[in-house]
């Protein structure tokens, strides 16, 4: 096993969907036990993610189709909990959420190699273990089992990576979701040298799809706000639209070859007039709203094809690993908060004010 490791930790617990009341920060919470093939994780740092508040609020229940700020702070007056997480299912309460895992491995489970103990490691955020490794099934870090809001959480040791940098572990918790996101539509789209059009450039996933696309030779056009376009040009942007922007007067209609979309909301039918021919467009969120209409003959009438992009590869994961550490990629983080500030965090992940990411810094054992 490890070191000594106490019984209870400091953990935050989501209580039920709602509001940033449901998150209860506790000092008394049970320590896991890794089972077979699981490791024992001392958690460092976890970041904020859409995702964390997405599940909060239950916003992946079809009965929601409103923006994700529109119950974020506050959570929805009323919300099908039945299907309300990334696999269509319930959820348990309480829950410890947190889809972003850095620290060091500190135990292991039956079957997992005693030499891992020490290890920096991040975690994959969609875990297909405990899914047999079926085809587009995963559980979510956070969501279908416990994550990263706690000083220990536990997880397949298959998908426990093993990460050598010189980063901090704000830095190294950015990682698992936004990148590994990021690079998942970068993948399925196989954008290569090309024009790519990224939503959402100034958060999390789309300041890591900036980063990733141009590692790949693309030319970059990012949407993000008047108020961080030279940040997001620092990224590596080649252009800059505004969020407001009037994506085909700018662009013109067939003038890029992929689009990275976090965005989704009422503009999204132009996203498809800008595609060229045979064009590529690849979603992973919908912070503007889920519901959108399409004009079917753009689709087919220009050869477009569409991802919806969840499932992961495993080579994605382990590929943004290897950015990592041959320098070619690093983080914004924009801001830090202990563990106990969550709602604090998440209420300034919600003004869409900051740049890149926002990291909550777990308490030392014994703190």
């Amino acid at each position: 096993m490890s070191h000594s490791i106490p019984a209870t930790m400091h953990a935050v617990l989501l209580n039920g969907l709602g509001g940033l009341e449901q998150l209860e920060y506790r000092t008394d919470v049970a320590v896991p036990q890794p089972k077979d093939g699981e490791v024992l994780i001392q958690v460092r740092a976890s970041a904020v993610n859409n995702t964390d508040i997405n599940t909060r609020i239950g916003w992946y229940s079809k009965s929601i189709s409103s923006d994700t700020g529109s119950g974020g702070a506050g959570g929805f007056d009323s919300v099908n909990g039945d299907d309300a997480s990334w696999s269509g299912a319930s959820l348990k309460f309480p829950r410890i959420q947190g889809a972003d895992c850095c620290g060091y491995i500190v135990a292991v489970g039956k079957g997992v190699a005693a030499s891992r103990i020490g290890e920096r490691v991040i975690v994959s955020n969609l875990l297909r273990t405990y899914v047999d490794h079926r085809p587009y099934e995963c559980w979510t870090f956070g969501s279908e089992c416990d994550g990263g809001f706690a000083q220990f959480a536990v997880a397949p040791s298959k998908e426990t990576l093993k990460v050598e940098c010189d980063w901090t572990d704000a830095e190294l918790a950015s990682i698992p979701c936004a990148y590994s996101t990021a690079e998942n539509m970068l993948h399925r789209t196989k954008l290569g040298v090309e024009v790519v059009l990224i939503t959402g450039a100034s958060g999390g996933v789309g300041s890591a799809a900036v980063q990733l696309a141009k590692r790949r030779g693309a030319t970059v056009i990012a949407q993000c706000s008047a108020a961080k376009a030279s940040e997001v040009q620092a990224l590596g942007a080649d252009r800059i639209l505004d969020r407001k922007a009037d994506f085909v007067s700018i662009l013109g209609e067939n003038s890029v070859d992929v689009v990275v979309d976090i965005v989704g909301g009422e503009d999204w039918p132009d996203l498809l007039r800008v595609l060229r021919l045979g064009g590529r467009y690849a979603i992973a969120g919908a912070i503007a709203g889920p519901m959108a209409e399409i004009d079917l003959r753009t689709l087919y009438l220009k050869d477009l094809t569409l991802y919806g992009c969840t499932f992961q590869e495993d080579e994605v994961l382990t590929n943004v690993i290897s950015y990592v550490e041959s320098g070619e990629i690093r983080p914004v983080v924009a801001k830090t908060y202990p563990l106990n500030e969550i709602h604090q965090a998440q209420e300034d992940f919600l003004s869409k004010a900051h740049l890149g990411k926002l990291v909550l810094i777990i308490p030392e054992v014994n703190q």
